[in-house]
Protein backbone atom coordinates (compact mmCIF):
# COMPACT_ATOMS: atom_id res chain seq x y z
CA UNK A 1 0.00 0.00 0.00
CA UNK A 2 1.44 3.34 -1.11
CA UNK A 3 0.45 6.98 -0.87
CA UNK A 4 0.85 9.31 -3.85
CA UNK A 5 0.26 13.00 -4.37
CA UNK A 6 -0.65 14.49 -7.74
CA UNK A 7 -1.77 17.69 -9.40
CA UNK A 8 -5.39 17.89 -10.54
CA UNK A 9 -6.64 21.15 -12.05
CA UNK A 10 -3.88 23.10 -10.33
CA UNK A 11 -4.68 21.59 -6.93
CA UNK A 12 -2.84 18.89 -4.99
CA UNK A 13 -4.67 15.65 -4.24
CA UNK A 14 -3.58 12.72 -2.08
CA UNK A 15 -4.49 9.17 -3.02
CA UNK A 16 -3.98 5.59 -1.95
CA UNK A 17 -2.18 3.44 -4.51
CA UNK A 18 -2.72 -0.31 -4.19
CA UNK A 19 -0.19 -2.88 -5.37
CA UNK A 20 -2.33 -3.53 -8.46
CA UNK A 21 -2.01 0.22 -9.17
CA UNK A 22 -5.62 1.16 -8.56
CA UNK A 23 -5.85 4.74 -7.29
CA UNK A 24 -8.27 5.83 -4.57
CA UNK A 25 -8.45 9.59 -3.82
CA UNK A 26 -8.60 10.41 -0.10
CA UNK A 27 -10.02 13.93 -0.11
CA UNK A 28 -6.83 15.16 1.55
CA UNK A 29 -4.32 17.47 -0.09
CA UNK A 30 -1.24 16.26 1.79
CA UNK A 31 0.19 13.43 3.82
CA UNK A 32 0.35 15.47 7.03
CA UNK A 33 -3.40 16.03 6.88
CA UNK A 34 -3.92 12.32 6.17
CA UNK A 35 -1.80 11.30 9.15
CA UNK A 36 -3.43 13.85 11.47
CA UNK A 37 -6.85 12.45 10.63
CA UNK A 38 -5.70 8.87 11.20
CA UNK A 39 -4.29 9.96 14.55
CA UNK A 40 -7.52 11.72 15.47
CA UNK A 41 -9.54 8.62 14.65
CA UNK A 42 -7.17 6.48 16.70
CA UNK A 43 -6.44 4.20 13.78
CA UNK A 44 -3.24 3.14 12.03
CA UNK A 45 -2.20 4.70 8.71
CA UNK A 46 -2.82 1.39 6.93
CA UNK A 47 -6.28 0.96 8.43
CA UNK A 48 -7.15 4.54 7.51
CA UNK A 49 -5.90 4.00 3.94
CA UNK A 50 -7.97 0.85 3.65
CA UNK A 51 -11.10 2.87 4.40
CA UNK A 52 -10.73 4.63 1.06
CA UNK A 53 -10.10 1.38 -0.78
CA UNK A 54 -13.20 -0.13 0.81
CA UNK A 55 -15.30 2.82 -0.39
CA UNK A 56 -14.38 1.81 -3.93
CA UNK A 57 -14.15 5.31 -5.41
CA UNK A 58 -11.35 4.45 -7.81
CA UNK A 59 -9.84 7.21 -9.93
CA UNK A 60 -10.51 6.72 -13.61
CA UNK A 61 -6.90 7.31 -14.63
CA UNK A 62 -3.76 5.22 -14.78
CA UNK A 63 -0.71 6.13 -12.71
CA UNK A 64 1.31 7.15 -15.78
CA UNK A 65 -1.38 9.70 -16.71
CA UNK A 66 -0.93 11.66 -13.49
CA UNK A 67 1.39 14.58 -12.83
CA UNK A 68 2.97 13.26 -9.66
CA UNK A 69 4.18 15.67 -6.99
CA UNK A 70 6.56 15.29 -4.07
CA UNK A 71 4.53 12.74 -2.07
CA UNK A 72 5.05 14.46 1.27
CA UNK A 73 4.02 18.05 1.97
CA UNK A 74 7.15 18.11 4.06
CA UNK A 75 8.65 21.09 5.85
CA UNK A 76 12.18 19.72 5.64
CA UNK A 77 14.52 16.91 4.65
CA UNK A 78 17.47 15.65 6.69
CA UNK A 79 20.11 13.15 5.64
CA UNK A 80 22.58 10.73 7.19
CA UNK A 81 26.07 10.27 5.79
CA UNK A 82 28.73 7.58 5.77
CA UNK A 83 26.23 4.88 6.70
CA UNK A 84 27.53 2.38 4.13
CA UNK A 85 31.07 1.08 3.61
CA UNK A 86 30.95 2.23 -0.03
CA UNK A 87 30.10 5.75 1.07
CA UNK A 88 33.04 5.83 3.45
CA UNK A 89 35.36 4.74 0.64
CA UNK A 90 34.05 7.46 -1.68
CA UNK A 91 34.31 10.20 0.95
CA UNK A 92 37.87 9.11 1.80
CA UNK A 93 38.81 9.29 -1.89
CA UNK A 94 37.53 12.86 -2.04
CA UNK A 95 39.26 13.91 1.17
CA UNK A 96 42.65 12.43 0.29
CA UNK A 97 42.69 13.35 -3.42
CA UNK A 98 42.62 9.68 -4.28
CA UNK A 99 45.45 8.63 -1.93
CA UNK A 100 43.74 6.14 0.36
CA UNK A 101 46.63 5.64 2.78
CA UNK A 102 45.46 7.66 5.75
CA UNK A 103 42.69 7.51 8.32
CA UNK A 104 40.29 10.42 7.83
CA UNK A 105 37.42 11.95 9.75
CA UNK A 106 35.10 9.84 7.58
CA UNK A 107 36.60 6.69 9.10
CA UNK A 108 35.99 8.21 12.51
CA UNK A 109 32.36 8.99 11.65
CA UNK A 110 31.78 5.53 10.24
CA UNK A 111 33.05 3.90 13.44
CA UNK A 112 31.70 6.42 15.96
CA UNK A 113 28.65 5.96 18.15
CA UNK A 114 27.16 9.22 16.86
CA UNK A 115 26.11 9.16 13.18
CA UNK A 116 26.58 12.02 10.76
CA UNK A 117 23.21 13.75 10.31
CA UNK A 118 22.88 16.98 8.36
CA UNK A 119 20.17 19.24 7.04
CA UNK A 120 19.46 18.66 3.35
CA UNK A 121 16.51 20.66 2.10
CA UNK A 122 13.48 22.78 2.80
CA UNK A 123 10.22 21.97 1.06
CA UNK A 124 10.53 24.77 -1.46
CA UNK A 125 13.89 23.43 -2.69
CA UNK A 126 12.50 19.96 -3.36
CA UNK A 127 11.42 18.57 -6.70
CA UNK A 128 9.25 15.56 -7.38
CA UNK A 129 9.09 12.79 -10.00
CA UNK A 130 9.97 13.82 -13.57
CA UNK A 131 10.98 17.34 -12.54
CA UNK A 132 14.43 18.76 -13.20
CA UNK A 133 17.23 18.64 -10.67
CA UNK A 134 20.10 21.10 -11.04
CA UNK A 135 23.87 20.93 -10.81
CA UNK A 136 25.82 23.72 -9.12
CA UNK A 137 27.55 26.30 -11.26
CA UNK A 138 30.69 26.33 -9.06
CA UNK A 139 31.35 22.56 -8.93
CA UNK A 140 33.01 20.30 -11.46
CA UNK A 141 32.37 16.92 -9.81
CA UNK A 142 28.73 16.21 -9.09
CA UNK A 143 26.80 13.00 -8.59
CA UNK A 144 23.38 11.79 -7.52
CA UNK A 145 23.07 9.83 -4.30
CA UNK A 146 20.20 7.30 -4.42
CA UNK A 147 18.82 6.73 -0.94
CA UNK A 148 15.95 5.20 0.97
CA UNK A 149 14.05 7.91 2.80
CA UNK A 150 12.25 7.46 6.11
CA UNK A 151 9.04 9.47 6.43
CA UNK A 152 8.61 10.18 10.12
CA UNK A 153 6.09 11.81 12.40
CA UNK A 154 6.56 14.40 15.12
CA UNK A 155 6.84 11.56 17.66
CA UNK A 156 9.73 9.97 15.76
CA UNK A 157 7.73 7.01 14.50
CA UNK A 158 8.40 5.90 10.93
CA UNK A 159 5.22 6.28 8.87
CA UNK A 160 6.66 5.00 5.64
CA UNK A 161 9.47 4.78 3.11
CA UNK A 162 10.20 6.78 -0.02
CA UNK A 163 13.01 7.36 -2.53
CA UNK A 164 15.38 10.29 -2.38
CA UNK A 165 18.12 11.70 -4.59
CA UNK A 166 20.63 13.59 -2.44
CA UNK A 167 22.54 15.51 -5.12
CA UNK A 168 26.14 16.11 -4.02
CA UNK A 169 29.27 18.01 -5.07
CA UNK A 170 32.19 15.69 -4.42
CA UNK A 171 34.85 18.33 -5.06
CA UNK A 172 33.37 20.88 -2.64
CA UNK A 173 32.91 18.36 0.16
CA UNK A 174 36.35 16.86 -0.44
CA UNK A 175 38.04 20.25 -0.29
CA UNK A 176 36.88 20.91 3.26
CA UNK A 177 34.28 19.11 5.42
CA UNK A 178 33.05 22.49 6.68
CA UNK A 179 31.82 23.12 3.15
CA UNK A 180 29.24 20.33 3.53
CA UNK A 181 26.17 22.65 3.41
CA UNK A 182 27.39 24.10 0.10
CA UNK A 183 28.12 20.62 -1.21
CA UNK A 184 24.59 19.50 -0.37
CA UNK A 185 22.13 22.40 -0.43
CA UNK A 186 21.20 24.50 -3.42
CA UNK A 187 18.21 25.08 -5.66
CA UNK A 188 16.70 21.79 -6.96
CA UNK A 189 19.37 19.69 -5.25
CA UNK A 190 16.99 17.10 -3.80
CA UNK A 191 14.20 15.02 -5.29
CA UNK A 192 11.70 12.85 -3.44
CA UNK A 193 9.12 10.38 -4.78
CA UNK A 194 7.24 8.88 -6.43
CA UNK A 195 5.31 7.42 -3.47
CA UNK A 196 5.39 6.61 0.23
CA UNK A 197 5.18 2.92 1.08
CA UNK A 198 3.34 2.64 4.37
CA UNK A 199 5.62 1.13 7.02
CA UNK A 200 2.98 -1.36 8.15
CA UNK A 201 3.15 -3.05 4.75
CA UNK A 202 6.93 -3.64 4.89
CA UNK A 203 7.96 -6.84 6.64
CA UNK A 204 11.71 -6.15 6.46
CA UNK A 205 12.93 -2.58 5.83
CA UNK A 206 16.46 -3.96 5.50
CA UNK A 207 15.38 -5.94 2.45
CA UNK A 208 14.88 -3.02 0.08
CA UNK A 209 16.78 -3.38 -3.19
CA UNK A 210 18.03 -0.11 -4.68
CA UNK A 211 19.03 0.30 -8.33
CA UNK A 212 20.33 3.53 -9.83
CA UNK A 213 21.23 4.32 -13.42
CA UNK A 214 22.31 7.45 -15.23
CA UNK A 215 21.29 7.80 -18.85
CA UNK A 216 23.14 10.10 -21.27
CA UNK A 217 22.14 10.51 -24.89
CA UNK A 218 19.89 7.48 -24.63
CA UNK A 219 22.62 5.22 -23.22
CA UNK A 220 23.16 3.96 -19.67
CA UNK A 221 26.57 5.35 -18.70
CA UNK A 222 26.69 4.10 -15.12
CA UNK A 223 24.52 1.76 -13.06
CA UNK A 224 24.68 0.27 -9.61
CA UNK A 225 22.68 -1.78 -7.13
CA UNK A 226 22.62 -2.09 -3.36
CA UNK A 227 20.50 -3.33 -0.50
CA UNK A 228 19.55 -1.67 2.75
CA UNK A 229 20.88 -4.76 4.52
CA UNK A 230 24.36 -3.31 3.80
CA UNK A 231 23.70 -0.40 6.18
CA UNK A 232 26.12 0.00 9.05
CA UNK A 233 23.48 1.64 11.25
CA UNK A 234 19.85 0.88 12.05
CA UNK A 235 16.96 3.16 11.12
CA UNK A 236 15.96 3.44 14.78
CA UNK A 237 19.47 4.62 15.61
CA UNK A 238 19.43 7.31 12.91
CA UNK A 239 15.97 8.56 13.88
CA UNK A 240 16.84 8.64 17.58
CA UNK A 241 19.80 10.96 16.96
CA UNK A 242 17.75 13.21 14.67
CA UNK A 243 15.09 13.58 17.36
CA UNK A 244 17.46 14.39 20.22
CA UNK A 245 16.69 17.87 21.55
CA UNK A 246 15.19 18.69 18.16
CA UNK A 247 11.75 19.72 16.93
CA UNK A 248 10.55 17.20 14.37
CA UNK A 249 7.50 17.87 12.24
CA UNK A 250 5.00 15.44 10.79
CA UNK A 251 6.18 14.36 7.35
CA UNK A 252 9.87 15.02 7.93
CA UNK A 253 12.05 12.92 5.62
CA UNK A 254 15.34 11.41 6.77
CA UNK A 255 17.51 10.10 3.93
CA UNK A 256 19.56 7.15 5.13
CA UNK A 257 22.74 7.36 3.05
CA UNK A 258 23.95 5.87 -0.20
CA UNK A 259 25.78 2.72 -1.19
CA UNK A 260 25.80 3.48 -4.93
CA UNK A 261 28.54 5.85 -6.08
CA UNK A 262 29.46 6.39 -9.76
CA UNK A 263 33.08 5.87 -10.85
CA UNK A 264 35.45 8.52 -9.55
CA UNK A 265 35.98 10.00 -13.01
CA UNK A 266 32.25 10.53 -13.54
CA UNK A 267 30.35 13.79 -13.17
CA UNK A 268 26.79 14.72 -14.09
CA UNK A 269 26.11 16.78 -17.19
CA UNK A 270 23.21 18.85 -18.43
CA UNK A 271 20.66 16.55 -20.06
CA UNK A 272 21.51 13.42 -18.06
CA UNK A 273 18.61 11.46 -16.62
CA UNK A 274 18.83 9.85 -13.19
CA UNK A 275 16.59 6.88 -12.45
CA UNK A 276 16.35 5.35 -8.97
CA UNK A 277 14.29 2.22 -8.34
CA UNK A 278 13.49 0.76 -4.92
CA UNK A 279 11.47 -2.42 -4.70
CA UNK A 280 7.96 -1.86 -3.47
CA UNK A 281 8.15 1.92 -3.78
CA UNK A 282 8.62 2.69 -7.46
CA UNK A 283 10.95 4.68 -9.69
CA UNK A 284 12.13 8.25 -9.13
CA UNK A 285 13.25 9.84 -12.40
CA UNK A 286 14.71 13.31 -12.87
CA UNK A 287 16.47 15.13 -15.68
CA UNK A 288 19.64 17.05 -14.84
CA UNK A 289 19.89 20.70 -15.83
CA UNK A 290 22.55 23.36 -15.41
CA UNK A 291 22.08 25.96 -12.72
CA UNK A 292 21.30 28.74 -15.20
CA UNK A 293 18.22 26.83 -16.39
CA UNK A 294 16.47 28.04 -13.22
CA UNK A 295 17.94 31.44 -12.33
CA UNK A 296 15.18 32.49 -9.93
CA UNK A 297 13.84 31.06 -6.69
CA UNK A 298 10.59 29.65 -8.09
CA UNK A 299 10.73 25.89 -8.70
CA UNK A 300 7.07 25.07 -9.10
CA UNK A 301 4.36 26.32 -11.44
CA UNK A 302 2.18 27.24 -8.50
CA UNK A 303 2.48 27.12 -4.73
CA UNK A 304 0.92 23.88 -3.55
Amino acid sequence: MRIIRFRDQQAARLAVLTDDEHIYPTGHTGLCEFMAQARQEGTSPLAYANQFVAEGNVLGKALEELELLVPVDTPEVWAAGVTYERSREARNYEATAGKLDATTFYDKVYNADRPEIFFKSTGNRLVGPNEDVCIRSDSRWQVPEPELGLVIGRDGNVWGYTIGNDMSCRDIEGENPLYLPQAKIWRRSCSIGPAVRLAETVSDPYGFQITSRIIRNGQVVTEGTASTKQLKRTFDELVSYLCRDNDIFDGTVLLTGTCIVPPNEFTLEDGDRVEIDITGIGRLSNTVRSANAYPDNSIHKEAI
